[in-house]
């Protein structure tokens, strides 16, 4: 699975599938259970980078003290909105405003839409913001300037 980055704004970003055929209702299902996941977690603040206290501490966990005041005062970090999953021909899309979430959320999309592909869809490329060319994204400059040359 390649993965490409494009213009990337955390307020309003598309995340782009390419899928190596047509994907089954099954393959979309797979698909949109792993992201409706992930920004459910997302939102209840689960991409807090400033409270990774398990993580920096390592492997020996055992006994491990909690702060909770480091918990308590990291700033909040929240996903806010997700549209519903769109398809067209071997491509699936997605739009989320990613909120205050920090860019480890995107690491472990991206983490696990790497094992999806490897047990479950095969996924040819997952793109991370922007446009494709030929399925603008509703609202897009280039939408706009089809529609007046059309008018014309």
């Amino acid at each position: 699975m390649r993965v490409e980055f494009r213009e990337f704004d955390p307020f309003n970003v598309w995340i782009w599938i390419e899928f190596n055929t047509v994907p089954s209702e099954m393959e979309k299902q797979y698909v949109e259970e792993t992201f409706s996941s992930w920004f459910f977690l997302g939102k209840l603040g689960g991409f807090n980078a400033e409270n990774l206290q398990v993580q920096d501490v390592g492997l020996e966990v055992s006994y491990m003290p909690y702060d909770e005041s480091i918990a308590d005062n990291s700033m909040m970090a929240v996903m806010h909105n997700m549209s519903d999953f769109e398809y067209e021909g071997n491509w699936g899309r997605c739009w989320f405003d990613l909120g205050t979430s920090d860019a480890i959320a995107i690491d472990i999309l991206l983490n696990s839409l790497r094992q999806l592909s490897k047990d479950f869809v095969t996924l040819d490329r997952v793109i991370v913001g922007g446009e494709n060319e030929d399925w603008r994204v509703p609202g897009s400059g280039a939408g706009f300037v089809m529609e007046d040359n059309q008018r014309n």
